[in-house]
């Protein structure tokens, strides 16, 4: 049977409660196997729970090195009840100076009085009875991770401006750079708000002007990675010559925001499409068909790259649109970057088939020659060449340019 004799505001603290008549002091510490956090007790007497009901610096200093010991029992192990008792006397009678050499550089130490407001600069010192003149009994859980998102840049030398700061808690990124940014103008310092936005102008100026296409290689909703960074140097560039002093860290949230807002209105746009007059078949490589016809309400073009986002794979990368009717058509090898135009410039019981090829510049090229290919066929495409019959020099020319490129995916 437990009793609560004493507990703070801030109830994940260690609390004072009475088992069987002991007095004992109850830690929560770790997690068990299914993630539930463990609760360990150790005894404490009358003096000792004195000093934790009326020192708060004493109090958190005890959690903070309670937490190593409550971590080394792991998932299921018992508390080093020992070690823990051996805490109470240097810790909650020993002298201001000592505590200072006890508890400094323990970072569950540092991360507990920073929630309940030490002042950071004295903390980093090693003053930690000096930090704790402001220490507050309610934590503030936020100003340890901005503390923590600072001390890992510091580690790799970035040092933030006022504006940096600005802008990264603008996108919502300050804290967490892998979260996905958006726009959160309240957090940011009404005196910052409009020097940030003309960081912001300068990006959407360049953003605008681009774009980022889906790409059915990653499915229905995937986007081209090569648009994405397309828009992504592009951004950068401009913001870094519109405002040379911002950290890197601030364009690159700048433009991880555009690039971001760009795919988004990529994948819930609907796509202008390109329609046929004629029904036209479309293939890929493991023998799947679909024939789309006028009456189909999708336009031709968006037919055919469901088809190709619905049936793309590792092992399946050869997709094919063919006009029967007209003994034309066109493949396109996603794997190369490159296209074949075949046609059938003898029409008869054994047609004589003709097979030319090109080189294509990426997802975007491909996109233009199906429109081309589905609007007015084979005779439209002669742009989107040199067309090639000769398969040997057509591979030694796709080696050189692929020779010369960054590899796209």
């Amino acid at each position: 049977m437990s009793e609560l004799v004493f507990r703070r505001a801030d109830g994940w603290m260690p609390k004072a409660v009475r088992v069987n008549g002991e007095l004992r002091l109850e830690v929560v510490g770790g997690a068990d196997a299914n993630h539930d956090p463990r609760v360990f007790t150790f005894p404490i007497d009358d003096a000792h729970l004195a000093v934790i009901r009326h020192d708060l610096l004493r109090h958190l200093l005890l959690w903070g090195m309670l937490a190593p010991l409550c971590d080394a029992a792991g998932t299921r192990g018992p508390l080093d009840e020992a070690a823990a008792i051996a805490l109470l006397g240097p810790i909650l009678f020993g002298t201001p100076e000592a505590l200072d050499a006890r508890c400094r550089n323990h970072r569950s130490v540092e991360y507990q009085l920073i929630a309940h407001g030490a002042d950071i600069d004295l903390l980093e010192r090693g003053e930690l009875v000096a930090a704790s003149r402001s220490l507050t009994e309610t934590p503030d859980p936020q100003r340890v991770q901005e503390y923590d998102a600072d001390r890992r840049r510091a580690e790799r030398g970035v040092r933030l401006t006022p504006l940096d700061t600005a802008i990264l808690k603008f996108t919502g990124q300050y804290l967490h750079g892998a979260t996905i940014p958006r726009r959160l103008p309240d957090a940011v310092d009404p005196d910052l708000l409009p020097q940030v936005m003309r960081v912001v102008f300068t990006a959407e100026r360049t953003a605008t002007t681009m774009g980022i296409a889906r790409d059915p290689r990653r499915g229905r909703r995937g986007t081209d990675r090569d648009d994405w960074h397309r828009m992504e140097n592009a951004v950068a560039e401009a913001v870094r010559r519109a405002h040379p002093a911002l950290a890197d860290d601030a364009v690159r949230t700048v433009t991880f925001l555009m690039c971001a807002e760009a795919a988004h209105r990529a994948r819930t746009t609907p796509e202008d499409g390109t329609s046929a007059d004629r029904p036209l078949v479309f293939t890929d490589d493991k023998d799947a068909t679909f024939t789309w016809t006028p009456a189909d309400p999708r336009p031709t073009t968006t037919a055919f790259w469901d088809f190709v986002a619905d049936h793309y794979a590792g092992d399946n990368e050869v997709f094919t649109i063919e006009d029967e009717a007209a003994g034309e058509g066109i493949q396109l090898h996603l794997y190369a970057d490159t296209a074949a135009r075949i046609t059938t410039p003898i029409p008869g019981e054994d047609p004589q088939y003709q097979v030319e090829y090109a080189l294509i510049d990426g997802l975007r090229g491909y996109r233009d020659l199906v429109a081309a290919f589905i609007k007015e066929g084979c005779p439209a495409l002669d742009p989107f060449g040199p067309w090639t019959t000769d398969v040997e020099a057509f591979e030694t020319a796709r080696r050189h340019r692929d020779a010369d490129a960054k590899p796209s995916r």
